[in-house]
């Protein structure tokens, strides 16, 4: 009798604990990895980035921020889509500004997607706010129990930059073979 009471408590216990930790949405949404290459030449590596924002970045709008081939450096802005939703049920998109920056290092190169800045209103798409701010005030927000709308954008952003970071590794990861015909 011991045991089946034990055990439903500890069973108790982590079934209210589990849920507490889901909600928490107080972590910045970002994607950084550094990336070990065998043979790296900061030229090349810098090159292929550069192509990657010029003719692969499909992020628009999207701005270069800034280039410096001799540091092996680059920082370009785009934009994504994240849906709320309004407690009858409709969604709205909402564009979601990200910065993209790339390093070459003398053992391969890093690259970071972040510094996610949220338009909270349409009409006024200039007009942004930090990312971990918005989604603290859609925490505090009375709706937030119906529309779970913390959550939801938190869970698409991270998504979107899992998606652009595959995006450039894979572009980076198919790069020619030295010495190969283009």
């Amino acid at each position: 009798m011991k045991k089946v009471v034990l055990s439903f408590v500890i069973g108790s216990i982590l079934s209210l604990a589990l849920p507490a930790q889901a909600q928490d949405t107080a972590m910045p949404v970002s994607y950084t990895e550094r990336v070990a290459d065998e043979e790296p030449d900061q030229t090349v590596l810098f090159r292929r980035a550069s192509d990657w924002v010029e003719n692969h970045f499909s992020y628009s709008p999207k701005k270069v921020i800034s280039t410096d081939a001799v540091k092996g450096e680059l920082r370009a802005e785009g934009t994504v889509k994240v849906k709320t939703a309004t407690t009858s049920g409709q969604l709205q998109e909402l564009p979601v500004r990200f910065e993209f920056v790339f390093h070459t290092l003398a053992s391969g190169y890093d690259y970071s997607v972040g510094q996610l800045r949220i338009a909270s209103d349409p009409k006024k798409p200039e007009e942004t706010v930090p990312f971990e701010e918005f989604v603290a005030q859609l925490a505090a927000d009375r709706t937030n129990a119906r529309t779970h709308n913390d959550r939801r954008i938190t869970a698409q952003a991270s998504s979107l930059t899992s998606e652009i970071a595959m995006s450039f590794r894979s572009y980076m990861n198919s790069r020619p073979a030295a010495g190969a015909i283009e």
